[in-house]
């Protein structure tokens, strides 16, 4: 739409230029008037504002004079709407808003669009807020958007539905895309627009049907969250395992002081391709974390993985310690 409209500038612009010239030029040629007296007949000629010749016009001059009136009236009236309606949108507020927001989005690479910002959008929102990465949040309610708006949370106004917000929103650079809006629907077809238009993209999507979680996997999304099952699930996980469920609550994943579990990609700890075993690296005596969990570069995960299991290119582990473990392990290893 910005770019629509800038167009819309530049060829207002380039119409007024060029009927100047021609006035200039038709009034030096047919008059033989000097350039100021010819760029001010033809400034008088396209303003109409009636003033008087700077001297007599012979017959080649009125007929020349006639076409620059009749090309000029149409010209000039468009070009003073284009740069009014250009000058009074800067200072709409609204307007104002959405260049900043739309500048903010083309230096974006890499970042997560949430859609929604209910309860699921807001707890995804904090989260990415706690470890620090980029991401933009689609919101159809101007009510919502107004409420939340600050400098560290960037709201796109928009239907997600529509390809036009998602491309706005910068989906061909991001990397995440996570659905959290109530209606199975519009996720499903939020996902399937979204994987057409960038096959690379993660998509994480909220279900509240069972019908709908095969749906929208087929629709192209790679995780799928169903809330209120999670939820049931762990309220019931409290009467037979209590005690269990309120150690794994206590764990925290997010926050600098409080984090007990980190996820460390095979990259981030070495600089070079080597391949190592998990015993070489002696992360227990050198940062007191345990690894409790590895992932393969194929995909494959390993609950408390044996100490010669080998790590490569890719692979990812995930460690559990004190939170001044966890820091420790951080700046052992340099990881941001």
């Amino acid at each position: 739409m910005i770019k629509w409209f800038t167009s819309k500038i530049y060829i207002a612009l380039l119409l007024l230029i060029s009927v100047i010239l021609v006035g200039v030029l038709g009034f030096r040629f047919f008059s033989d008037y000097s350039w100021i007296d010819a760029l001010y007949m033809t400034v008088i000629t396209m303003s109409t504002v009636g003033f008087g010749e700077v001297a007599p016009l012979d017959d080649s001059a009125k007929l020349f004079t006639v076409f620059l009136i009749a090309t000029s009236v149409v010209t000039f009236a468009y070009s003073v709407s284009v740069i009014t309606e250009y000058i009074v949108s800067k200072s709409d507020p609204k307007k104002a808003q959405y260049r900043k927001v739309q500048k903010m989005i083309n230096i974006l690479e890499n970042h997560i669009i949430i859609v929604g910002y209910g309860r699921n959008g807001k707890q995804a929102a904090d989260k990415l807020l706690a470890y620090n990465k980029s991401f933009i949040i689609i919101e159809n309610d101007r009510h919502t958007i107004e409420k939340y708006q600050s400098d560290s949370l960037l709201f796109l106004e928009g239907n997600a539905t529509e390809d036009e917000v998602l491309i706005e929103a910068g989906i061909k650079n991001a990397s995440c895309l996570i659905c959290t809006l109530p209606e199975d629907a519009d996720n499903l077809f939020i996902v399937l627009s979204a994987r057409q238009i960038n096959n690379n993209l993660k998509i994480i999507s909220r279900a509240s049907q069972d019908t709908s979680y095969k749906k929208i996997r087929l629709a192209g999304a790679d995780n799928v969250i169903m809330p209120d099952r999670i939820g049931g699930d762990h309220m019931a996980s409290l009467v037979v395992v209590p005690d269990l469920i309120e150690f794994l609550d206590n764990l925290s994943i997010v926050g600098k002081k409080s984090i007990n579990i980190e996820e460390i990609s095979f990259e981030n700890i070495f600089d070079d391709q080597k391949e190592r075993t998990i015993r070489t690296i002696d992360m227990r005596s050198r940062t007191g974390c345990t690894i409790i969990g590895y992932k393969s570069p194929e995909g494959e995960y390993v609950v408390n993985p044996e100490p010669d299991t080998i790590l490569r290119a890719g692979s990812k582990i995930v460690v559990l310690g004190r939170p001044e473990q966890v820091n420790l392990l951080n700046k052992e290893f340099n990881i941001l």
